[in-house]
């Protein structure tokens, strides 16, 4: 029987699923005993039984049984007290309960109880014993000893089970973690809308086991929410329509609500028209910044239930896309305003460059049709030289046309273009123009800076030339205590700064935005009869490079 025992226990150990191992021992048991019939039974935390196998009965006896034992009577004496309980008619024993209708009746009984460090983990009943009135103490020292290696091996079942239900959770967290993650990813980096909304629905669609799915993005208007991707083996929308204003239909209710919703009878909303066995439809609002920017709805064969956790994970990935949504949105109208800058800068750049550059022309010509009295030859080298300048503009035109920078502002060297600009002045105008370079001021400039402060003096000549009616202009460059400073002094007419500054149009204007531009300011300077000083000033942005070593 010791070898019996020994095989039998081996067997317990083989099989790691609980309903496995119960089967096993309680096979066992009527094995080694030589019970007509056997059962086994594991208690549950209110005192009954959450599992119960039985051996030796047919399929039809099993089938009359109206009722299975609950772990009253006797067996519930014997949960409560954990001792082994042999007799030879059980039904003589004074907490007996009977059989319920349909029951075999039995008489001789062992039950042996398996337990570990104290804890109850089941019991094994055995009943009639073969050839034999009732069962001996042998029979009840081997059943006491496959139960101590039964209480291991069912120990080892249910942490089996827990050990794959951790692994299963231990998954599906992962699976969320990943999805989080990837959420993550695209609302710091993903621009372009409906790829984020294709990605993002497929992983979400796959973690909940959805049919199918769509999301709807509120226009820009925000008048009603369109219809931007549909995923999943249907290939059709689920409605009727592909735009829902707020509180309209399924989408429009959960976009009303911020919450998300779940319906087990899509078809109750008659704008619904989704294929047969789709039972319940999940809607997740996509929020951002308090408002909710989109709707994702998904489907599902059958009754789906939702729990509560699902609807906490669905409403924070809900977040996740919608600040990804928001944040393509934005990108989108971010791009249009640089379209839009770039169409001002343009306008600047053609203002101050090109169109003075014509208006120079312009001032050539003028003073050409003047020397036409006095030198024919005179005015035919002015005539060269306006003929020079039109073709350089219309360089300047075709380098614009072709994005790159026009030659005539280019200020790699700013002091060649600064002294270009005011030659070319003095030449144009008749008045007496001067430049002043502090060398130690352009160690600091930057390429952006540079151009901004030719364009600036370019601006301010033509200014000065249009309306300052003035005989000697200065423009100087200068390293200050705080900056470097640039000015331009004309002796003109002046004007009144505060009231007339308008005479100066858009020239002032992107003057002074320029400026603004690299991190400066610029000052304007005039009264009637006192000319115009306008100054220009840019922090110094780095220490002075120290002195080399001797």
């Amino acid at each position: 029987m010791m070898r019996a025992l020994h095989r039998a226990t081996l067997s317990l150990y083989s099989d790691l699923s609980l309903d496995g191992v119960l089967q096993r021992i309680t096979q066992a048991a009527k094995d080694l005993s030589g019970a007509r019939y056997a059962a086994l039974g594991v208690p549950d935390s209110s005192g009954g039984l959450q599992a119960f196998v039985a051996l030796g009965m047919s399929v039809e006896e099993m089938a009359r049984i109206e009722s299975q034992p609950v772990g009253k009577g006797l067996l519930g004496e014997m949960l409560r007290s954990g001792q082994s309980v042999r007799l030879r008619d059980l039904r003589a024993h004074p907490k007996a309960a009977g059989f319920p209708p349909g029951h075999p009746q039995m008489s001789s009984f062992l039950g042996v109880p398996i337990a570990a460090y104290g804890k109850p983990l089941g019991q094994i009943y055995l009943t009639d014993k073969k050839n034999a009135a009732e069962f001996s103490t042998e029979d009840q020292r081997l059943i006491e000893m496959l139960a101590a290696h039964a209480a291991a091996a069912i120990e080892n079942a249910f942490l089996y089970k827990q050990v794959r239900s951790s692994e299963g959770e231990l998954s599906q967290r992962n699976d969320e973690l990943e999805l989080f993650n990837s959420l993550a990813t695209a609302v710091s980096s993903a621009m372009e809308l409906e790829p984020l909304l294709e990605s993002m629905l497929e992983r979400v669609m796959g973690l909940f086991g959805a049919e199918a799915g769509e999301v709807f993005v509120m226009e820009e208007d925000e008048s009603y929410y369109h219809l931007a991707v549909h995923r999943g083996r249907h290939q059709a929308s689920f409605w009727e329509r592909e735009h829902f204003r707020y509180g309209e239909g399924f989408v429009g209710a959960v976009a009303s609500t911020g919450k998300v919703a779940w319906s087990h009878d899509p078809g109750l909303d008659p704008l619904y028209h989704g294929e047969d066995g789709i039972g319940t439809l999940a809607g997740v609002p996509l929020a951002a910044r308090g408002q909710v920017v989109g709707v994702m709805t998904m489907a599902f064969h059958g009754q789906r239930t939702i729990t509560q956790r699902e609807a906490g994970q669905l409403e924070a990935m809900g977040a996740g896309v919608g600040v990804a949504v928001e944040n393509a949105r934005l990108y989108r109208h971010a791009r249009r305003v640089a379209v839009l800058e770039e169409r001002e800068r343009i306008g600047m750049d053609l203002h101050d460059g090109i169109i003075q550059s014509i208006y120079a022309v312009g001032l050539t010509l003028d003073y050409t049709r003047l020397l036409m009295r006095e030198s024919a030859e005179k005015a035919g080298v002015r005539l060269e030289q306006a003929i020079d300048g039109l073709n350089a503009i219309i360089r300047d035109i075709r380098s614009y046309i072709l994005d790159l920078q026009p030659s005539r502002i280019s200020t790699d060297n700013l002091v060649e273009a600064l002294t270009r600009l005011v030659r070319e002045f003095k030449a144009n105008t008749l008045v007496e123009a001067d430049l002043q370079v502090d060398s130690a001021a352009l160690l600091d400039l930057d390429r952006a800076e540079r151009t901004a402060l030719f364009l600036i003096t370019q601006e301010a000549l033509a200014n000065t030339a249009k309306h300052a009616q003035a005989s000697r202009v200065l423009v100087s460059l200068r390293l200050g205590s705080h900056g470097i400073m640039l000015q331009i002094i004309d002796n003109g007419r002046g004007f009144a700064a505060d009231s007339s500054a308008g005479q100066l149009g858009h020239g002032l204007s992107n003057m002074r935005d320029r400026a603004r531009n690299v991190g400066g300011n610029l000052n304007l300077v005039s009264s009637p009869g006192e000319g115009t000083t306008i100054t220009v000033g840019l922090p110094a942005r780095r220490e002075s490079a120290p002195a080399a070593p001797a």
